[in-house]
């Protein structure tokens, strides 16, 4: 834990053994969520943790691995989603839960927790967990409060409260490599993977009973998003595509509005671009570690400005009180953001 006005250490907890595979060097992967004065982190090994914020210490934890069914990653064969890289699904907060993604295949592949306790509230579904975080939302402003969750065998829905499934979009994949965040944006689910496709699937009760249905309205194969979640604004969607371009597709019929090509330099295969949105803008860390500032105009592309602010990263920026924080692999960094 470090001091946000001087980046000097405050506290240090280890949490569980480094984990590496045959991508990236080793270290963490998944986005330590903070509420209150608790901090949630959780291993690549599926170690989940609940800490004290003033001083690291350790409040609840739970090992999926060894108190669940879920298997360690191995890159071996076919293994699949965090099997194969890693537990890096971030875990999300709503009222009372903290819920994640545990992967276990008889029947608690989600796990809903009281946050501050550790004590299980619901168990869910036989999914194992892929590489995408779980959004909780209201789709299209009706109740009851929704997890939408993307994992190895596909896009399901459940109702917070207790965990009933309220829908299922099955999607497979040969290594159950799905990374990006669902996308919400009033009755649509939007979801992309290497293999399959940008989809936009539309969620709606049922005319008679409590029921909700999910219908795929559209895909666009063009789109085959690797592993950067894309963002939406203002019944847009923008994100980056296998060609290495910046795109921009209505969220409504999935029609691409435009694409500017070149926009990162590596392989595509390695090309990633963190997206974050500020007002009426977009602000895009790239793999390279240039940030853009870019207009969010379903119109056409606008940029109006750019700088080179750190090394080579796959990381996601956080932006908090004007300030942007940023890592890469030497060093953690601190950016005033000016606006005008």
């Amino acid at each position: 834990m470090l001091w946000t006005k001087t980046g000097r250490e405050l506290w240090r907890v280890p949490i569980d053994k480094t984990f590496k595979n045959g991508q990236t060097a080793s270290g963490p992967r998944c986005t330590p969520l903070v509420e209150g004065d608790r901090v949630y982190v959780q291993s690549c090994n599926g170690e989940l943790c609940c800490l004290a914020t003033k001083d690291g210490q350790l409040k609840w934890r739970v090992n999926y691995t060894k108190e669940y069914q879920a298997r360690l990653p191995a890159e071996q064969g076919v293994a699949k989603g965090a099997q194969r890289h890693g537990y890096t699904a971030t875990p999300c907060l709503s009222g009372q839960q903290l819920i994640a993604l545990v992967g276990d295949p008889k029947g608690a592949g989600i796990v809903s927790f009281d946050k501050e306790t550790g004590k299980v509230l619901w168990q869910s579904q036989n999914d194992r967990a892929a590489n995408a975080a779980p959004v909780t939302a209201l789709i299209g402003g009706r109740p009851p409060m929704q997890l939408v969750a993307f994992t190895v065998e596909g896009l399901v829905r459940l109702n917070v409260q207790n965990g009933e499934l309220l829908w299922r979009v099955p999607i497979t994949t040969t290594y159950g490599r799905h990374v990006t965040t669902p996308v919400i944006d009033g009755n649509k689910v939007m979801v992309a993977s290497k293999e399959e496709s940008l989809m936009g699937i539309e969620i709606r009760p049922t005319e008679s009973g409590p029921n909700w249905e999910a219908t795929l309205r559209w895909q666009a194969k063009e789109h085959t998003v690797n592993f950067s979640s894309p963002v939406a604004v203002g019944g847009y969607l923008y994100g980056l595509g296998p060609q290495k371009n910046l795109f921009c597709v209505e969220t409504a019929s999935g029609k691409t509005q435009w694409s500017q090509e070149g926009f990162t330099v590596k392989p595509a295969e390695n090309a990633h671009l963190a997206f974050m949105v500020l007002g009426k803008n977009l602000l895009l860390l790239t793999e390279t570690g240039t940030l853009v500032l870019v207009a969010a105009d379903p119109t056409g592309y606008k940029e109006k400005g750019r700088a080179q602010i750190c090394g080579v990263n796959w990381c996601n920026p956080a932006y908090a009180d004007g300030r942007l924080y940023l890592r890469d692999a030497r060093e953690l960094i601190c950016l005033d953001l000016l606006t005008h």
